[in-house]
């Protein structure tokens, strides 16, 4: 996961921080409540609510690919036999449902401090659950950009042979390596799957 320039500095701030308590300089003692992890919290969530907007933008992409009503020259849900076949219908389904968690998953929860530790722990980050709320909006993110890259290179597919620019070719040409030029129906998890892998890589999906 990539984090943003500011959630980097403030990660590196903090990994590099006293976070002893109290802290002690020569005879000086000081009690600052140095362990509180509340600037990581809402680093955390921040980047929640940021891949949130993102996967909510490509899932509309997606509906554009797919919708007869906005889709243009293309078939109904890019299907090759429409009213026989599903097409990307139910990957739109996915993805919107994928969204619909990412904006649950998105309600901060650095906002809400339980007291802890018969109160010496007065005021609690809940980073931790930041964090694992975040690593499901990250794979539920990158679940809706694998859809959009399926959809688009689909898209181009029933094009031909008009093309795209050479850079989106060679795009799809990477998508086409491990996912099949689509052909009636099938079940399209594991072209999902692959191209979750190929978005993961270094680099990701680009040319």
């Amino acid at each position: 996961m990539s984090f943003t320039p500011t959630a980097r500095r403030v990660f590196a701030i903090e990994l590099n921080s006293a976070t002893d308590n109290p802290l002690v300089f020569g005879d000086e003692i000081l009690s600052g409540g140095n362990f509180h992890g509340e600037p990581l919290a809402f680093q955390l969530d921040f980047l929640a609510v940021a891949l949130s907007a993102l996967a909510g933008i490509s899932e509309r992409r997606i509906d554009r690919l797919v919708n007869p009503a906005l889709n243009e020259d293309l078939p109904p849900f890019l299907a090759g036999h429409a009213g026989l076949e599903s097409g990307l219908m139910m990957a739109q389904v996915t993805a919107a449902s994928l969204v619909a968690e990412n904006r649950v998953l998105s309600h901060p929860a650095s906002t809400g401090s339980i007291t802890t530790s018969g109160n010496k722990e007065d005021f609690v980050s809940m980073g931790m659950t930041s964090a694992t709320k975040l690593q499901r909006v990250v794979r539920n993110t990158r679940a809706v950009l694998a859809i959009e890259a399926l959809a688009a290179a689909r898209a181009l597919d029933l094009l031909a042979p008009l093309k795209s620019s050479p850079s989106l070719e060679e795009v799809r040409a990477q998508i086409r390596a491990v996912s099949p030029a689509i052909e009636g129906d099938r079940p399209f998890y594991r072209d999902i799957a692959a191209l979750e892998a190929l978005l993961e890589r270094p680099g990701g999906l680009t040319r």
